[in-house]
């Protein structure tokens, strides 16, 4: 379960090994088992103590950001990293192995991108159905490109690399955007600002998946600062960037199901005077519970069953071991 603190004034405290739900209109003493993180929004407030409960029992604050990004973060010191993982992390970024990785990793994204395509009903409406096909045998060339592109290092190919995934998700968004509801079809991607409704909810979305990512990276003893594809950002968690990429259609996903359900009105969000659209509260209570209701729904992968979210960890996991053992090779 995730405690999150999104409505101005609210606060956190902790009373008697609990945590204490403080607003104007209700207290609410919760337990501090099953909280696996604290996301606290601007204007909602944690006392120290409720802090260091937090610490002691393992669970992460996140401080969000109005778009769902985490500005900082606090976890237990239990979650530590070796000096292997973080020698071999550096070692890997700079090798073929690491070129090899990334390849993988948009190739996935745009086999992603396809499957989601594929699922989206068309009604048997035969202009949508051959759109659908060519968007879908496009993005397969794109993938097949990025598989069999040749290079000795990441920084090699880059440019390469990131021209060929902007075309597929241009071509991807395009696509998708035909299946939403004809009030929140958009013309193109607008990250911040959003320019639309659709695109406040995908930005506010990835947003939170981005918190998931580099916390599961941290868990895993990984530095979310050393990226591969993104390196070359300044002080920003960029392996976030590469790693996210694998799983940004399921924030699509739970959008595109929002939104079909036409459930969505002017109280879901506003528009600033630049013409902007940004989530308001239930807007983004909505948002944040679908989606952590869809990272916790347990799927079948390789004939396990496990949580969405446990898939992420065990990514991160993995890719810890892969560093460790780069190192020490």
């Amino acid at each position: 379960m995730e405690l999150i603190l999104n409505t101005f004034g609210v606060s956190l405290s902790k009373d008697n090994g609990c945590f204490m739900i403080n607003s104007a209109d209700v207290k609410q003493r919760i337990p501090v088992q099953g909280i696996k993180s604290i996301q606290i929004s601007r204007g909602a407030q944690i006392t120290s103590d409720a802090v260091l409960l937090a610490i002691e029992n393992e669970i992460e604050i996140i401080f969000m950001d109005n778009q769902g990004k985490p500005m900082g973060r606090v976890w237990s010191n239990k979650y530590g990293s070796i000096s292997t993982i973080r020698k071999g992390q550096i070692e890997f970024t700079f090798s073929s192995k690491a070129l090899e990785w990334i390849k993988n990793v948009i190739a996935q994204k745009i086999a992603n991108q396809q499957a989601l395509l594929m699922m989206m009903p068309t009604n048997d409406d035969e202009v949508i159905i051959t759109k659908r096909k060519k968007a879908i045998n496009r993005l397969e060339d794109y993938r097949a490109k990025v598989l069999a592109l040749e290079g000795e290092i990441v920084s090699d190919v880059a440019p390469t690399l990131r021209g060929w995934e902007g075309v597929a998700s241009k071509i991807y968004f395009e696509t998708i955007q035909m299946f939403l509801p004809d009030e929140f079809k958009f013309k193109e991607r607008s990250q911040v600002p959003a320019m639309d409704v659709a695109n406040a909810f995908l930005n506010y979305g990835y947003g939170i998946l981005y918190g998931k990512v580099e916390g599961a990276l941290i868990k895993a003893g990984i530095d979310p600062y050393v990226g591969v594809l993104h390196r070359d950002d300044y002080n920003r968690p960029v392996l976030v960037y590469d790693v996210i990429e694998i799983y940004r259609v399921w924030v699509d996903y739970v959008v595109w199901n929002i939104l079909c359900q036409k459930v969505v009105n002017e109280d879901f969000y506003s528009v600033k005077e630049d013409k902007s659209f940004w989530l308001e509260a239930l807007g983004r209570r909505i948002l944040i519970q679908s989606f952590n209701d869809y990272l916790e729904e347990i799927i079948t992968v390789k004939g396990v069953q496990r949580s969405r979210s446990t898939q992420i960890l065990l990514y991160c996991q993995n890719l810890a071991q892969m560093f460790k053992d780069f190192s020490e090779k």
